[in-house]
């Protein structure tokens, strides 16, 4: 194995320990394709949901799960991706989610004790994880992992946040600067903070890590 190999398998080792020790339910992904896969051969097979929905997440199409999820028969997709839909029905499709069966979204930031860091604009994606789907389904690549809580708030405020808001082409000041202006501007996507520390019940929150950089 080599020593950039043999390094992530032993931060990738430690952060799935302490994941199962908090409850969630881990799952490990080589690659983008391996996550696919075992959306589609395990994790689906075994939860049988009817209804499905999604958190705003790079992750969730650089892995081809959107498109799986599309996809799988006898699946009823909240699509909140869909571009054709006006704001008001995404908003519509973002309530119906949290009765979803499943729901299916990114983290800003994995620490190493095994908690799940997140900031949102809505509220939809953190409202999930806290409580509503029957069961959620993280995915969570290598560049995730911080070493802790501060660690995992600069990391959303210097480098997630501003590359998601010019990712969606907002008004914000951190556009501009690449860096947070701790803004007051209506476009500002830094407004609901949730820190995850144990999944409840136990099992209720999955956990994809994946070995490899995925999303923002």
């Amino acid at each position: 194995m080599e020593p950039l190999e043999k390094y992530w398998s032993k931060r990738l080792d430690g952060a799935a320990e302490a994941l199962e020790e908090n409850g969630f339910e881990v799952f490990r992904a080589a690659d983008e394709e391996a996550v696919r896969r075992l959306l589609l051969s395990e994790i689906l097979p075994a939860l049988s949901p009817k209804v499905a929905g999604l958190g705003g997440s790079v992750s969730v199409v650089q892995c081809g799960v959107y498109q799986a999820l599309k996809e799988f028969p006898g699946l009823e997709l909240l699509d909140t991706y869909d571009k054709s839909i006006s704001e008001h029905q995404k908003l519509e499709l973002r309530r119906q989610a949290l009765l979803s069966d499943l729901y299916v979204c990114g983290t800003n930031a994995l620490t190493e004790a095994g908690q799940l860091v997140n900031l949102d604009m809505i509220g939809n994606r953190v409202g999930a994880l806290a409580f509503g789907p029957r069961h959620v389904l993280v995915l969570a690549g290598r560049n995730k992992l911080v070493p802790d809580v501060p660690a995992a708030m600069r990391r959303i405020k210097d480098l997630a946040a501003p590359l998601n808001t010019m990712r969606l082409n907002k008004k914000t000041p951190c556009v501009k600067t690449a860096r947070c202006m701790d803004c007051s501007s209506p476009d500002r996507i830094c407004n609901v903070w949730t820190i995850t520390e144990k999944s409840f019940p136990k099992g209720r929150i999955k956990v994809v890590l994946v070995d490899k950089d995925l999303g923002l």
